[in-house]
């Protein structure tokens, strides 16, 4: 009867200790781990090639031009009429 409640008493503290060790290995979720930096204006720019067609990086107005076609695209009554 000893030996059944030493075991389960080593499986149950083992079980809580692997729920502990888990925790260690979460990733860092902080802002400064991003790619863009906060201060940078939003048409500066994507160095990527996967950028919208007609937007050059670092011209706001081709960004605002490009952030009203999306919106306009969202537009319920533009779709419809």
């Amino acid at each position: 009867m000893k030996n059944a409640f030493s075991r389960l008493t080593l499986l149950v503290s083992s079980v809580i200790l692997c729920a502990g060790l888990s925790a260690c290995g979460e990733r860092d979720q902080s802002l400064t781990n991003k790619i863009g930096q906060r201060g940078e204006k939003p048409w500066a720019g994507a160095k990527t090639p996967h950028v919208a067609p007609g937007w050059t990086a670092g011209n706001e107005e081709s960004w605002r031009a490009q952030i009203r076609s999306r919106s306009q695209n969202q537009n319920e009554y533009v779709k419809i009429n």
